[in-house]
């Protein structure tokens, strides 16, 4: 098995301290809101990874399909000897790249990030006892605002998966983009996984699943203002619902007021009040057109080398080059 190695730039008092100013941020605002990073705690992403095995929800199995297929071009094309992957969770996925890239001999080393430190942990361990000739470094960060921390011999490729990037507004995205540019030398590599637009149906189902799971998963949030602020709030007191915003073209996951109440939340000292109806904004999920990808891509400071998609397109996958 091959030594891991833990680097954390933020600790949980950190943690807390952002929760708190989202939470006054957001649920003081005319329309309520709430940053979709804070769904993920230990119990929430183990309910993300059961919404990716229910039916409906096809963006892990169309993005695994490009990967089985389209991991060993990855490996040749970028020669690379780290691997980064950005909120990697489990880094299921990342094992197809992984697999790749020794059978190819060139990558080294792999470098997960996460703001887990306990998720992050046990993933790094499972994939050093799996790739015994792989050096694991795992970086506990937030990669909205700790990329300069990122370790790993050139050439590297950056990965980002699942359409997480569909989680920003269109101006955090390309701050964000902008950002992975800055920290990447010339030549190097961005492996970006964006969910296509697609019929309505299909999208809305995908996030309000027959089973519940998404619904459990979106008022989990409200669980985390409990367990960490303190908040009186009565999760089975909100309503999930999966909303398509057509201009905008991205799903809106919300948490609507079944009544009128009043919630308490000592830890952000903070009082709010809901009218029945009233939602929060728990997370966008921005769908996106080949063309937009290339756009946005090419806006931040890179080409696009390769585009590829699942058989029936509902998800693309581009492998995008640093330029001079």
């Amino acid at each position: 098995m091959s030594e891991v190695s833990i680097d954390v730039h933020r600790d949980g008092a950190e943690v807390t301290d952002a929760l708190r100013r989202d939470v006054r941020e957001g649920l003081s605002a005319e329309v309520k809101w709430l940053p979709s990073k804070w769904l993920y705690d230990a119990q929430g992403s183990a309910l993300f990874d059961r919404i990716t095995g229910v039916p409906e929800y096809y963006p892990t199995r169309a993005e695994r399909e490009i990967l089985r297929t389209r991991s060993a071009d990855i490996a040749s094309t970028t020669g690379a000897r780290t691997l980064v992957e950005l909120g990697s969770g489990s880094s299921e996925k990342t094992r197809l790249l992984l697999d790749a890239g020794t059978a190819h001999g060139t990558l080294r080393q792999f470098v997960p990030l996460d703001v887990s430190e306990s998720a992050l942990a046990a993933s790094a361990e499972a994939i050093a006892a799996e790739y015994p000739d792989l050096s694991v470094r795992g970086v506990v960060a937030d990669f909205t605002e700790h990329l300069d921390f990122l370790p790993g011999a050139a050439p590297r490729v950056v990965a980002f998966l699942g359409g997480t990037i569909g989680n920003f507004l269109p101006a955090e995205r390309a701050k964000f983009l902008a950002s992975v540019r800055s920290v990447l030398a010339t030549g190097e590599w961005l492996l970006l996984g964006t969910d296509l637009v697609k019929d309505v149906g299909t999208l809305v189902t995908a996030y309000d699943d027959p089973q519940g799971v998404t619904a459990e998963f979106n008022r989990n949030v409200l669980h985390v203002l409990r367990t960490h602020l303190g908040a009186d709030v009565d999760p089975a007191a909100f309503d999930h619902v999966a909303h398509w915003d057509a201009r905008q073209e991205w799903i809106e996951m919300r948490l609507r007021a079944r009544h009128p109440m009043t919630v308490q939340i000592p830890g952000a000292d903070l009082t709010v009040r809901f009218e029945r109806g009233e939602y929060v904004r728990t997370e966008i999920s921005a769908k996106f057109r080949p063309e937009g990808v290339r756009a946005e891509l090419t806006d931040a400071g890179f080409d696009v080398r390769h585009w590829w998609t699942d058989a029936q397109d509902r998800f693309g996958l581009s492998l995008a080059q640093v330029r001079d």
